[in-house]
């Protein structure tokens, strides 16, 4: 019996607090809200942490992504199976039209030229006799003093001795453009961007040994979906960004569109120009990503680190004067490339805000900047010493 009387006695001052307190889950009122902000702390601010709203141009065309590339790039190949004796440049390297990368073995080749040069001289020796030859029994046939036959077997003679010459002087040239293709040289003014064969490396016909690139010629080398392609035509102007780059965007034109997509991804390639050549990265294959300006419109944008989300409803915090106020923003769909929220109401140009609101902070809240404080601190400092 004493237990049941305890037990009712709890129930009955439990159900008191609920009568006198306000139930969980519920609004503050007013004068809650106010209590509230009048105990929160002061909350200290610094420039880093203020957002002001400004109008920006908030483009609706393609989004296009890819990467910066040269537009003069060459891959040099082995053009001769030999072993690698030299490597003159290394990745990074400027270099000049002409001048000398990699030297390959040329020992067994030289001995081929020297075969055929020679073989070239006998060769000429060869048909400067028969020539002599012909001439002789062409006078002496003019003379009758011998027959036709002997003349026309010596012409035979003279003429297989000019094909023997022909041949040899073509060998000897092959075995020159071999002598030459184990020096491979830069075709252009430029970079070694990649290195690929090492001294000692035996590297047969075809085997990749440089690349080599022109960094005054980069070119931003994107893909659009084929869905958007009707959009886009050349001279367009394109907003892009250079991941490692994060002065803002840059801007260029479109040069050259693909006439077929591509089969797996059925997307289409764009060449795109920069504005500004000189302002372009000197590196290649960074990853970019932009959009086409094919429309666009002037509005007020939010970064998504500034908006409160409460289920439905968006919130920002405005500073107001001296006091933080909550306020109810309505926004439209996030930009693919920027990721920024357009506003559509509740804010307006100037406003300032906060980038990165924290939780525990009560509408009405008053706040300080922090650089106010620290010479508040200083001047009441220097009084006191007076």
């Amino acid at each position: 019996m004493r237990i049941s009387l305890l037990v009712l006695a709890c129930v009955a001052a439990l159900a008191s607090c609920g009568k006198s307190g306000a139930p969980s889950g519920t609004a503050q009122s007013p004068a809650g809200a106010a209590s509230a902000a009048a105990t929160a702390a002061t909350l200290l601010l610094s420039p880093e942490d203020l957002l002001v709203l400004q109008p920006s141009l908030l483009a609706s065309g393609p989004v296009i992504t890819g990467s910066v590339q040269p537009e003069r790039r060459a891959d040099l190949r082995a053009e001769v199976a030999a072993v690698v004796m030299q490597v003159l440049k290394q990745n990074g390297d400027t270099v000049r039209a002409g001048e000398q990368l990699l030297r390959l073995d040329d020992t067994a080749i030289r001995e081929s030229l020297g075969s055929a040069e020679e073989a070239v001289r006998a060769s000429t020796q060869a048909f400067e006799q028969t020539e002599r030859q012909v001439q002789r029994l062409r006078t002496l046939q003019a003379q009758g003093m011998t027959s036709t036959q002997a003349l026309e077997d010596a012409e035979q003679r003279r003429n297989n001795a000019q094909s023997d010459l022909v041949a040899a002087r073509s060998r000897a040239v092959t075995a020159r453009q071999q002598l030459a293709r184990t020096s491979v040289r830069a075709p252009f003014d430029g970079v070694v961007s990649e290195r690929k064969a090492s001294v000692g490396d035996t590297v047969q016909v075809g085997r990749e040994l440089l690349k080599v690139i022109d960094p005054r010629s980069m070119r931003f080398e994107g893909l659009v979906s084929a869905d958007r392609m009707l959009e886009l035509k050349v001279g367009q102007v394109v907003s892009f960004r250079i991941n490692g780059y994060t002065q803002g965007d840059f801007a260029g034109k479109v040069r050259r569109i693909d006439a077929a997509a591509n089969a797996t991804t059925r997307q289409v390639e764009v060449v795109v120009g920069f504005d500004d050549p000189t302002a372009a990265p000197r590196v290649a294959g960074l990853f970019a990503e932009g959009r086409v300006e094919t429309g666009g419109m002037q509005t007020l944008t939010l970064p998504g680190s500034a908006v409160v989300r409460a289920g439905e409803q968006a919130f920002v915090w405005r500073l107001d004067a001296s006091k933080l106020a909550k306020v109810a923003v309505r926004l439209g769909e996030r930009d693919a490339r920027s990721g920024e929220l357009p506003v559509l109401s509740g804010l307006k140009a100037g406003d300032r805000l906060l980038r990165n609101p924290g939780s525990t902070l009560v509408d009405g809240q008053k706040f300080e900047f922090a650089a106010a404080v620290q010479a508040a601190g200083a001047a009441a400092s220097s009084a006191a010493l007076k």
